[in-house]
């Protein structure tokens, strides 16, 4: 908690430091001794910052469009750490596929976590009133739908 408080200070995504520690977390780092390693990693790191000052700002490949040679593979690989959970997705339901899906894509085409949560926080309660599903939803996600609807119309 104290690294994700320290984090969002310094500029950096809560969402990054959840995910590197349920990914050590699969691996089996429970008792917080990699923690500790990954924090003396880290440090020792600094040390390397100018030299991946230079490689790791991105190469331009065209005005406006940078590559992150140093960023991406990392990204890569977190992202297909996250598509294990689809496997959990019921396929065979339109009403719980058709908004898992907005995610997936949403979140990627827009560049935009919150934008691609959104999509989805819309479309499931949309589908389920549609198909007489209504009761099926929480509450909680009326609102929640209610409120990036608009954030849409009004705010974008």
């Amino acid at each position: 908690m104290v690294g994700t408080v320290a984090g969002a200070l310094l500029g950096t995504s809560t969402v990054t430091s959840f995910i590197e520690s349920s990914a050590g977390i699969k691996q089996g780092a429970r008792t917080g001794f990699s923690n500790i390693i990954v924090a003396a990693a880290f440090l020792l790191a600094l040390f390397f910052s100018p030299l991946v000052s230079v490689i790791g700002k991105g190469v331009e490949v065209a005005e406006g469009v940078f590559l992150n040679p140093v960023t991406a593979p990392a990204l890569i690989v977190v992202g297909a750490f996250m598509l294990t959970a689809i496997a959990r997705i019921r396929w065979d339901d339109l009403t719980e596929s058709l908004p898992a899906f907005l995610i997936i894509v949403g979140i990627p085409l827009t560049f935009m976590i919150s934008d691609g949560l959104a999509f989805g926080f819309i479309a499931y309660p949309i589908l389920k009133i549609a198909t007489g599903k209504a009761k099926d939803v929480h509450p909680l996600l009326y609102i929640i739908a209610v409120l990036c609807i608009i954030r849409y119309v009004f705010f974008a």
